[in-house]
């Protein structure tokens, strides 16, 4: 017995050893990390190294904690600006994508797999939601800057979308398992008011809980060893409470993620470095439990028909989805692909193949084996080119901030403080003289292996390491002073247009100077304003607006969204390549708008005796040319 304990945690620590190391590998290639966790789960498997692991609750249970303990974390750094700014889009996605892509799916899985109408929606539910992990470690392995909106939409969804998945699957396991009438009416009323109960009482835990764990890390006086095992506790408390009562325990520990972090919790730099350990942890154990739960010789049979379903997800059903959710909110059709196509597939959706499983259904070993094939499909398929797409697209941006060497510190006693320590850059404004605001100025600094005061160092020089007790929620400018300009490069400056423009110009030297052609009411506008309308009034950092012969381009937003600095470009100096489908409602609009006038036109010339409308024909730029009848 004694050997069996020691053989087993021998083997299970060599396992996440090995999974560690392999995101050096990762790092270094930009291999997609989960593809390669799951390679290691299914080497050692019952198929590989012999490990037999056939316990679907176990697994089951093991990866619910697992992923509970990533939605927590996921919330807890997600900023509520980054909310604000795409929770449209990203509701959208993370509701009715996901019941469309179900929808979508199911027509073809039911052709491919032969299987029925309602285990073909149980296939697709489960591989319906995406892979927030892989895709954001692929961005910060390839050093990806995307744009905000794009990365603020991608994130929220991947947080949100986890719980509707799963309400989906876990439904209609229960419907195929009870034997229910598959009537439309039937399973339609089912799941609207189970949905509404699930989702609702989920979010009434998760907002209550998250409350709950603010109050008590202030109440309570906790050692700072002890505070972060409590948070992560009362994270799992939400989840098994709102599981309890028949709510969504995913959507709870997620929102309460989301208040714990974006609130004035004590300790929070602690909290964040903890949760980001436990994170990969999770993530580690959770892939290699599924990979070891599969077994790759059963692939065979299934392997062509899941393969093309897995590529019909990627090229069709993910794609019609995010378009069909995307229609009202006017974002540009390069932003529209890149979401469509960053809809990796991941462990969430292997562990929702599982219930078919734990339901006892007849087709479940089928199901499951589909799911994890389709994963590697996506994997393999979307996992390696996140990045090229991004750099086809035009969606990567130059850094806002160059090199920054900053560590931040909690001291005890020193709540909603920190004490942060810069490392000043070459280039950086302080470096080259910029005066320090008070409110910023550092309490010790060293030089040269020498530390004193800065009233006593005068101008600081690249090289100093400074350090500077500030509130916790400091403004972004103080990254700015330390850190080194944001344009460093001849590129940077081409992306950004070689002249300046100042925000609070007047629109009018504008038409004055270049002759754009804007109207009356737009040259009554400042530039900043003008840019801003353009832009549907949420200018972004990198947003580009082409007027007449020339393109203005937003080099710097404040925390309120204002524009703070504008490039002029006399050609395009992004590359935006050229997406034929994903048009906004703005778009359809203008279409049909244009359609109309077009078909009316000849009309009215008709009726007013101009020319017989059979002798008219729009020529190659919309211009009229006449002919012989």
């Amino acid at each position: 017995m004694e050997h069996a304990i020691y053989l087993v945690t021998l083997v299970g620590t060599t396992l996440i050893v090995a999974a560690a190391f392999s995101s050096l590998i990762a790092f270094r290639f930009g291999a997609p990390l989960l593809l390669l966790f799951l390679c290691i789960g299914l080497a050692t498997g019952v198929d590989g190294l012999g490990i037999e692991f056939d316990n679907a609750r176990l697994a089951y249970f093991a990866g619910s904690l697992a992923l509970a303990i990533i939605l927590f974390d996921s919330g807890f750094g997600t900023p509520l600006n980054a909310l604000r700014q795409a929770a449209g889009p990203a509701l959208s996605l993370a509701t009715i994508g996901v019941i469309l892509t179900t929808g979508i799916f199911s027509v073809a899985a039911s052709y491919f797999l032969k299987l029925s109408w309602l285990e073909s929606s149980l296939l697709g539910a489960a591989v319906a939601s995406t892979d927030a992990a892989a895709v954001f470690f692929l961005l910060r392995a390839g050093e990806i800057h995307l744009r905000e909106r794009v990365r603020a939409t991608l994130e929220v969804e991947s947080g949100t979308n986890d719980p509707i998945a799963i309400f989906l699957t876990i439904t209609l396991v229960e419907i195929i398992a009870a034997h229910a009438n598959p009537e439309a009416n039937v399973l339609a009323t089912n799941l609207l008011l189970g949905f509404l109960a699930n989702m609702g009482l989920g979010a009434v835990v998760g907002v209550l809980g998250g409350f709950g764990i603010v109050r008590l890390v202030e109440r309570l006086n906790l050692d700072h060893g002890l505070l972060p095992i409590f948070v992560l506790t009362l994270s799992l408390m939400v989840f098994a409470a709102a599981g309890a009562i028949g709510g969504s325990g995913f959507l709870a520990v997620y929102l309460a993620g989301l208040i714990a972090g974006n609130s004035d919790i004590r300790a929070v730099t602690i909290l964040k470095r903890f949760q980001d350990g436990m994170s990969w942890l999770a993530q580690i154990i959770m892939f290699l439990i599924l990979g070891l739960f599969a077994t790759p010789s059963q692939f065979p049979a299934i392997l062509v028909p899941a393969i093309l379903l897995g590529l019909f997800l990627i090229f069709v059903a993910r794609p019609l989805a995010v378009w069909l959710c995307l229609i009202p909110f006017r974002l540009p059709r390069p932003e529209v692909a890149f979401i469509s196509w960053v809809g990796l597939r991941g462990a969430v959706s292997i562990l929702l193949a599982i219930t078919p499983l734990l339901g006892g259904l007849e087709h479940g070993r089928l199901i499951f084996n589909a799911a994890f094939i389709i994963v590697l499909v996506s994997l393999v398929v979307q996992g390696w080119t996140v990045g090229p797409l991004a750099r086809r697209l035009g969606l990567i941006v130059p850094a806002r901030l160059g090199p920054l060497d900053k560590v931040e510190l909690e001291l005890p006693g020193s709540a909603h403080h920190e004490l942060l320590a810069y490392r000043v850059a070459p280039g950086s404004p302080v470096a080259r003289g910029e005066r320090v605001p008070r409110w910023a100025r550092p309490s010790l600094v060293l030089r040269d292996g020498r530390s004193m005061r800065f009233q006593d160092m005068g101008r600081l020089a690249a090289g100093d390491q400074v350090y500077i007790f500030v509130p916790d929620r400091y403004p972004r400018l103080l990254d700015k002073l330390f850190a080194s300009r944001a344009v460093v490069d001849p590129e940077d400056a081409d992306f950004f247009g070689a002249f300046a423009v100042d925000p609070a110009r007047s629109a009018a030297e504008l038409e004055a100077a270049y002759g754009p052609g804007l109207t009356e009411a737009e040259q009554k506008l400042s530039v900043a304003a003008l840019v801003s309308d353009r832009l549907g009034g949420r200018p972004e950092y990198a947003d580009r607006v082409v007027i007449g012969p020339i393109e203005l381009i937003v080099r710097d937003v404040d925390e309120k969204g204002r524009i703070t600095g504008l490039g002029l470009s006399f050609e395009p100096t992004a590359p935006v390549a050229r997406v034929p489908v994903f048009m906004s409602a703005g778009e359809i609009g203008d279409r049909l708008a244009a359609l109309i006038r077009n078909w009316r036109r000849p009309a009215e010339q008709q009726a007013a005796g101009d020319v017989p409308i059979d002798t008219v024909a729009p020529g190659p730029h919309g211009q009229k040319a006449t002919g012989e009848g």
